[in-house]
């Protein structure tokens, strides 16, 4: 497996990112060719010495790295995409990767 980890950090206004994450992008994203699982943070995202810059997590897991690229290749990745700066005015990070148990 693997997972896009989505770091959305502390935008300008909260509720107007929320409103707009769980009403438009969730579902744009949901459409996402080979999606397998999407989680995201609930409450606030705190660090082990305090507060943290982050507001929101969200887990994309897909069977590959490679079925991950596709799927953002895609029309409805490139739709995903592009619908991020309209909400994430803290900025975001993207991290990718395959996953192995231990």
């Amino acid at each position: 497996m693997a997972e896009l980890i989505v770091l959305y950090k502390t935008p300008k206004d909260a509720a107007a990112f929320d409103k707009h994450y769980f009403e438009n992008h969730v579902p744009i994203a949901k459409k996402l060719p080979g999606l397998r699982k999407y989680t995201v943070s609930k409450g606030q995202v705190v660090t082990p010495a305090g507060p943290s810059p982050v507001h929101l997590v969200a887990t994309l897991t897909f069977d590959s790295v490679a079925a991950m690229k596709a799927a953002f290749a895609s029309s409805e990745g490139k739709a995903t995409a592009a619908d991020v700066p309209k909400f994430a005015s803290g900025g975001v990070e993207m991290l990718m990767f395959d996953t192995g148990e231990v």
